[in-house]
């Protein structure tokens, strides 16, 4: 049986493929997005079907961690599907709220310790990358394997509603669309690998919403949930998250609107999350009042 955080990734790349058919695309993208995400799409029924049948750790263990390379493809494609724009309406807009922002005493609370807290943000924002794998680890860890698919839900759900949307928004970076304007006044070697890695592996789709924030508190409210015994693993994601946020802006990343909207997907993926458990719940109460009830997935991940 697929678990939950698999039936999302198979929506994912089901929209993907919708995507590489119905936007005008350069050959031969539609035709490569198509046969590869036929190829991921058969992988989830298979590797459920190998893992029920050879009842073993192993295969179940590669499916609590096959859902973060899946994001990555995720991303890449996204990236493919970049359309030209040359406008820049929404960028001229949003710079004015930074604007606003910086000088109204973000640039100068970040600065008041020098070096610091410039530093400290660049390091936070290079962090966000190992956030969905650190969480689960400390699942592991800490015994709460089984809570697994229920985090990735979360997390994915935060990351790929941020993903969806990059085609509606095509925006570029303050970084490149107003080089050289509010910079920072500190560069690190935190901030020259930043530098260097969205150079090598950045997209141009969009930068709204801010799929750094999203993944960061996507990571950061499933922790807080779903590993409550272990309370400051989730407020360490949270204090991570607020600091990736402030980095995307001070570091000129992305702009507030979509630091604002990736904090919205993640509280949204968050609020159906809950949901999703309350009535999962009620609905296993209920059968089992009836007599019909067998446990879950679900279910048994949250009583271990």
């Amino acid at each position: 049986m697929l678990r939950d955080s698999e039936r999302l990734l198979a929506v994912n790349f089901g929209y993907l493929s919708l995507l590489a058919v119905l936007l005008p695309l350069r050959s031969p993208i539609p035709t490569v997005t198509l046969a590869l995400n036929a190829a991921i799409l058969a992988s989830f029924p298979l590797l459920a079907y190998a893992d029920s049948f050879r009842h073993g750790r192993m295969l179940g263990v590669i499916r609590d961690w096959y859902p973060f390379p899946l994001m990555l493809l995720s991303y890449r494609e996204m990236g493919w599907f970049a359309q030209p724009h040359l406008a820049h309406r929404l960028e001229t807009l949003w710079v004015g709220w930074d604007r606003a922002l910086l000088a109204g005493g973000l640039r100068a609370v970040v600065e008041s310790l020098g070096p610091v807290l410039p530093a400290l943000l660049e390091i936070s924002y290079a962090l966000v990358y190992v956030l969905g794998p650190f969480s689960v680890a400390m699942l592991f860890v800490y015994g709460r394997r089984k809570r697994s698919d229920e985090f990735l839900f979360v997390f994915l759900l935060a990351v790929l509603l941020a993903y969806w949307q990059f085609p509606f928004w095509p925006s570029e970076p303050p970084r490149t669309v107003f080089p050289g304007a509010d910079m920072p006044a500190y560069q690190s070697i935190f901030r020259r690998f930043n530098g260097w890695y969205l150079g090598g592996q950045g997209i141009h789709t969009s930068v709204f919403p801010s799929a750094h924030v999203s993944a960061a508190f996507g990571a950061a409210f499933g922790m807080l949930r779903l590993l409550p015994e272990r309370r400051w693993v989730g407020r360490l994601l949270l204090v991570l998250a607020v600091l990736i946020a402030t980095a995307t802006v001070y570091g000129r990343y992305h702009y507030f609107a979509d630091a604002a909207a990736g904090f919205a997907m993640a509280v949204a993926a968050a609020g159906i999350s809950e949901i999703r458990s309350r009535v999962l719940a009620s609905t296993a109460r209920r059968e089992k009042s009836m007599g019909w009830y067998r446990p879950s997935a679900h279910s048994a991940s949250r009583s271990s």
